[in-house]
């Protein structure tokens, strides 16, 4: 499922739905902001942004727009937040971003998403007006509230200490009862916490977790991996992610087949096959789904081709890689982008 890079701009606005400003009070020195409400929520514009912006929205959107940019016939998009009701309406939205979520006075939840352009708004031709930077910047520092005794609550639903707790006791249950291989990847989670244990490693030391948002939606994954040094600092065996709201595992790893982060927001799978066939196989994975898409992968397959040995795929046939021969060059070269690990400093499971 690839991202759709299409942006929904609103040009209208619906019936009945009016914008409304509230100015700073001439009688008080301190300049108030600018209340936009839309009848489920409010945001805040600065007071120096006043006669700048045109504001367009409907029951559960409300984008910022640059006057001058929109009047010179260019689009103007500084900004929108919007509100849903499902995860998944808004999971492959470009420039979306999860801020927090809203419970309404009915008790309906929804998520509270910041989306900003993908591509340039203002008029490219004179270059970026002071104006449109400002509307731009003020979604960083716009105050949600909820109406209409609707609540807001700012990253709710989005950091991995609130959402994977249920997740990390069960994985501290498995280690101190002793799970062999078998019932672990029954039960969704990497043989590797027995074949430490075999090892004669304490697992509760050597088994760690950490959070981070792996494809820049808002929302943090758990990822859960051996606290090790060098080139197996940051291995991950199993990642987590949220689904609709809830935990969901995505995949597992094991001594041969482990993932890291790679350049912050991608997964890279790197497995062997045998002494002269060692993979990289780099994924993105889907927002509000367990899916990892696959980027890029490189091999070095000396069995195939023991004098030119370096490949490369960039798509899939028949849901096989389409690999292509190249130099050595080559493969380093385009390989090289996607060597930058996140190598994570785990909190052991012990300290649970």
């Amino acid at each position: 499922m690839k991202k759709i890079l299409v942006f929904l701009l609103v040009f209208s606005l619906f019936a009945g739905v009016t914008a409304t400003a509230y100015a700073a009070d001439k009688s008080n020195k301190k300049q108030k902001d600018i209340i936009i409400s839309n009848g489920l929520f409010s945001i805040s514009l600065p007071y120096n942004t006043k006669g700048t912006y045109k504001i367009k929205m409907n029951d559960t959107q409300i984008s910022v727009y640059d006057k001058t940019a929109k009047k010179e016939g260019f689009g103007g998009f500084a900004f929108g937040i919007e509100a849903y009701e499902n995860p998944k309406d808004h999971a492959m939205m470009p420039g979306g971003r999860k801020l927090g979520e809203l419970v309404d006075k009915e008790g309906t939840t929804y998520d509270i998403v910041l989306n900003q352009p993908t591509d340039i708004q203002y008029n490219y031709i004179k270059g970026e007006s002071d104006s449109y930077k400002h509307l731009y910047t003020a979604a960083d520092d716009t105050v949600i509230k909820g109406v209409k005794k609707g609540k807001y609550y700012a990253e709710r639903g989005m950091k991995g200490e609130d959402l994977y707790g249920d997740v990390l006791e069960k994985h501290v249950l498995a280690i101190k009862e002793k799970w062999d291989s078998e019932k672990l990847e029954n039960e969704n989670m990497s043989y590797m916490y027995n074949v430490l244990r075999s090892s004669g490693e304490d697992v509760m030391e050597k088994i760690g977790y950490a959070y981070h948002d792996v494809n820049a939606d808002g929302i943090e994954e758990l990822l859960i991996g051996e606290i090790a040094d060098g080139a197996w600092k940051g291995v991950i065996y199993d990642i987590y992610t949220m689904v609709d709201r809830k935990p969901e595992h995505v995949i597992s790893g094991g001594s041969r087949d482990r993932y890291f982060v790679c350049n912050n927001v991608f997964l890279c799978n790197e497995y062997s096959s045998g002494a002269d066939e060692s993979g990289w196989r780099v994924y993105s994975l889907v927002e509000n789904s367990t899916e990892l898409f696959p980027q890029v992968a490189f091999k070095y397959d000396g069995y195939r081709n023991k004098a030119k040995p370096w490949y490369i795929s960039y798509e899939k046939v028949n849901n096989k890689d389409k690999w292509e021969n190249v130099t050595e060059k080559v493969f380093n070269e385009r390989k090289k982008v996607f060597e930058t690990y996140e190598r994570f400093n785990f909190t052991p499971l012990e300290d649970l």
